[in-house]
């Protein structure tokens, strides 16, 4: 896949320095290799791009306490047991996140990692590390919240920290590991975390920050109708308006969820090429809504797919999310309107233009980088499927990636992670997300003492 939707039965790739080299078909001799990489019988596609998520999460997956409420009440659960987070915790739970994404067929992945506790460490560089270690492009976020319960906000005050901290932080980071070059393995984002977490003064001075150091912005926004209270309560207006006001109506920026805009905020995200993330198994499961993609293509947004949190999706696996795309679009619009390319395209190539990465990652040109994923086609969960193989990869399955390669190297070969150091961090993943958890089970704490009902207003509004 590429600019022109190409596709080339029999192909080949050749990958040189990590960048795509050349091209061919069955007629086109391929050029001498150090190794060839078999893919017969399989779908080669370009690597798929993951706009959103928040892996530390996968230390309180499916954490039963937090089921089944909306969106303000499974935050107030989960935040305190977040506020335990440390560098350790944070390099473990990325070095798994990421592997489990690789064996999904992705090669780029964003996170948004917002929580910050006192005392925590430089918990974006511990990610930064694990990526490193394993060989996946990297997109980390800057993420923060300033705006505790006291402030009228929703989290508690372990996990805030003061604007000027934050932005002096942001700042040393892109310095430190942001890569602005063709093919860089390292970009960073400055990414506040949504209206109901920080003031409207550190999302403008966010935004100018970024404009300073040419670096992306990225945010929640319009995920859930209680954000619509809020910011009509607290700020006057909705929250795409309240958006705009702070100065992120840019091609600069990229949002996750985007569950609840209008037909003339649809419109508005298109005029300034706004990208979304679309998280179809977290707003499911969240109980969110269903966001309106085929409008917000239509409009010219860019929209990729992102997993979203390991507490919300609680699975990473962009082919899933992928298909669950395809699923919904077909649900919302007719079987027509969402098809196995467009899935494909909206997970490869409009992950990119979130990114601002159009051309350089999610294709399959020269040039571009050399991610690629091969995907099985054979099998019983296959038998029978002959007459398109992207519509089969989509429509059959379950599936996962045969091999993944990241930058011409593989990180998962025949089904299985290349990096040794797997066993060993399972079970010191099993050991810490046991020890997050246990200490809130065992004191009773479920994030009630934090609850939404505590923040809202007589009319039952938030605050």
């Amino acid at each position: 896949m590429d600019a022109d939707r190409r596709e080339i039965r029999g192909g080949w790739v050749a990958v040189t320095d990590g960048l795509v080299s050349a091209l061919g078909g069955p007629g086109d001799p391929p050029p001498p290799a150090v190794r060839v990489l078999p893919a017969s019988g399989g779908l080669v596609t370009p690597g798929l791009v993951n706009t959103h998520h928040h892996i530390y999460q996968n230390l309180t997956r499916a954490y039963a306490p937090a089921l089944g409420g909306t969106l303000f009440t499974w935050l107030s659960t989960l935040y305190p047991l977040w506020s335990r987070l440390d560098e350790e915790a944070v390099h473990v739970s990325a070095y798994v996140g990421l592997t489990e994404l690789a064996l999904g067929g992705c090669t780029t992945s964003t996170d948004h990692l917002y929580v910050h506790p006192r005392g925590g460490g430089d918990l974006i560089s511990a990610e930064i590390a694990a990526a490193r270690e394993l060989g996946m492009r990297f997109h980390p976020t800057r993420g923060s919240m300033s705006r505790s319960v006291k402030d009228g906000g929703l989290p508690p005050d372990s996990v805030v920290q003061d604007e000027d901290e934050i932005l002096a932080e942001s700042e040393r980071l892109v310095a430190r590991h942001h890569d602005p070059s063709h093919g860089a393995m390292v970009r960073l984002a400055l990414a506040p975390c949504s209206p109901f977490s920080v003031s409207p003064r550190l999302m403008r001075a966010t935004a100018e920050l970024a404009e300073c150091l040419d670096v992306r912005l990225h945010t929640h926004l319009a995920e859930d109708p209680q954000e619509d209270e809020y910011c009509l309560a607290t700020f006057g207006r909705r929250p795409i308006d309240q958006f705009a006001e702070v100065g992120w109506g840019s091609d600069r920026a990229w949002v996750a969820h985007c569950i609840c805009p209008d037909p003339e905020e649809v419109t508005r995200l298109g005029t300034w090429g706004t990208g979304v993330a679309h998280c179809p198994s977290s707003n499911m499961i969240l109980g969110g809504g269903l966001a309106p993609v085929a409008e917000l293509r239509a409009a010219g947004v860019p929209v990729g797919l992102g997993c979203d949190g390991s507490s919300s999706a609680d699975a990473a696996s962009l082919w899933l999310e992928a298909r669950t795309a395809m699923l919904l679009g077909r649900l919302r619009h007719g079987s027509a309107a969402m098809s196995a390319r467009d899935a494909l395209e909206i997970a490869t190539r409009g992950g990119a233009g979130c990114l601002g990465r159009v051309g350089e990652i999610g294709e399959l040109s020269v040039g571009a980088v050399g991610d690629l994923v091969v995907w099985p086609l054979d099998g019983v969960a296959f038998a029978g499927a002959l007459s398109d193989p992207i519509d089969a990869w989509l429509r059959c399955g379950p599936v996962a990636a045969r091999h993944t390669v990241v930058a011409g190297k593989l990180l998962v070969e025949d089904g299985v992670p290349v990096h040794p150091g797997l066993s060993e961090m399972l079970v010191r993943h099993r050991q810490l997300a046991a020890g997050i958890q246990r200490a809130f089970d065992d004191a009773g704490i479920t994030g009630a003492g934090i609850s939404a009902t505590a923040r809202t207003d007589p009319a039952g509004g938030p605050r």
